[in-house]
């Protein structure tokens, strides 16, 4: 599904050369490399603050905590995408609120988040799923009005632009009161470890995540505030420093791979490739995911298995069907999209490595099922 090892062969020397500078200087924790990394990610998104911290779920357990949402408070999120999204939300004894995706791009719909605000609503948590940005605009509009946050989860889409009313573009991840991202190695800003980060533009809310990164302190030894230990280490912010000058030339080889996938399945009326606006910047391709109609995704799975073709299935079960999260509260009907992409969705190889051979090799015995 990824191919790391030709990715780490382009850029070797550097890689190493970076992670041996922090073992000579022995700065493993919060080093020179980190600070380096934070002030270049906060360029390159253009962004005032990016607080760097161990993985992707950390970053939304803090952000919620610097929001300091209360137990009892709703915060209504995404049903069709991965856990730990929902998983903070009832970590810190927040009451998660799930709802459907539209049928376009698997992002949460806003019709639907209007209809689940209630008094105890106090944020949304949009996800850029597989890469797509959602519809910020409508999101932001909707938490104005009702004076909520917006916390946008941007572990799949860094990189990706979003386009504004005013005909100028945003990073993912800078549009909300505060963004999040993972820098899990198979992300399009990956690591070879665990890492992560925090995004927003808010100098008093950077300032109290800032504290909970590094056990609530501002000085040592003092706790303002209530925190965790959640620190990126130097190595992996060398390796993050190495590769954010080519996320860019990272993100539009996944756009050239998504174009080759899509040509060579035109035509094909039982496989629905994925939305893409004009540009195609406001798509990243984290994962390139089909919608398989009139055919068996699951028997698809084996025959992609059987011709050693790898894929993936994100996500098999709803959250809201998941044992920790199932709530009288939901109702089937109020899931149609998500229940249908669940047995129906798709995720091909997608990389920074593909060539045009292994892409025609994969189309071709995709559709070589389909059309059986």
């Amino acid at each position: 599904m990824v191919d790391l090892k030709g990715q780490y062969e382009a850029i070797k020397d550097q890689v190493n050369a970076s992670i041996q500078e922090v073992i000579d200087t022995t700065t493993f924790i919060n080093g020179p490399e980190v600070h380096a990394f934070q002030k270049n990610l906060e360029e390159y998104l253009g962004v005032k603050h990016v607080i760097p911290c161990a993985n992707g779920t950390d970053a939304l357990q803090i952000a919620m905590m610097g929001l300091d949402l209360k137990p009892g408070d709703e915060v209504i999120t995404a049903d069709f995408t991965f856990a730990a999204t929902v998983e903070v939300i009832a970590l810190l004894h927040l009451t998660p609120v799930l709802v459907d995706v539209n049928p376009y791009n698997f992002n949460i719909d806003t019709e639907a988040i209007r209809k689940a605000i209630t008094p105890k609503t106090k944020a949304i948590v949009p996800v850029h799923l597989f890469g797509q940005v959602a519809n910020m605009a409508e999101i932001m509009a909707i938490a104005e009005e009702h004076n909520l946050y917006v916390i946008e989860d941007n572990a799949q889409g860094i990189g990706a632009n979003y386009l504004q009313a005013d005909g100028s573009k945003a990073k993912t991840g800078t549009i909300g009161h505060v963004g999040t991202t993972s820098f899990f190695p198979s992300k399009n800003l990956g690591c070879y470890g665990d890492g992560g980060a925090i995004f927003t533009n808010d100098d008093a809310l950077a300032h109290t995540l800032r504290g909970i990164v590094n056990h609530g302190m501002y000085e040592r030894y003092h706790h303002d505030v209530v925190g965790v230990n959640s620190r990126l280490d130097s190595m992996q912010a060398a390796v993050l420093r190495a590769k954010l000058p080519l996320l860019d030339s990272y993100n539009n080889a996944r756009r050239d791979a998504a174009r080759k996938y899509t040509a060579a399945f035109a035509g094909q009326k039982n496989i629905i490739t994925p939305m893409v606006c004009d540009s195609c910047d406001c798509h990243v391709f984290h994962q390139y995911t089909l919608v398989i109609k009139n055919a068996n995704r699951d028997e698809l799975v084996k025959h992609l298995q059987a011709n050693d073709i790898p894929c993936g299935v994100y996500y098999p079960i709803p959250l809201h069907s998941q044992k920790a999260y199932k709530d009288d509260r939901y109702n089937e009907a109020d899931f149609p999209v998500t229940n249908q992409l669940v047995k129906e969705c798709i995720s091909l190889p997608m990389h920074t490595e593909l060539d045009d051979e292994q892409i025609k090799f994969i189309t071709s015995a995709i559709i070589e099922f389909v059309n059986r």
